[in-house]
């Protein structure tokens, strides 16, 4: 079974709604993804605005 991300966040989920935005949307269209240990202090993800650690897609659809 293939990965859902929230369309919002670009988050991977795994249950019924985003930890991030408490969304339901998702999707299962992604190219590439990120995995963010520490938000505070990756230049990557203030680059793409990402704020909470976690699993990221690059590219969502």
């Amino acid at each position: 079974m293939p990965k859902k991300v929230c369309k919002k966040c670009k988050i991977f989920v795994k249950g019924d709604s985003c930890p991030i935005c408490k969304g339901n949307q998702f999707t299962t269209n992604w190219k590439g993804r990120i995995n963010v240990l520490d938000a505070d202090k990756s230049m990557i993800a203030e680059k793409v605005e990402i704020k909470e650690k976690g699993e990221y897609a690059i590219k969502v659809r």
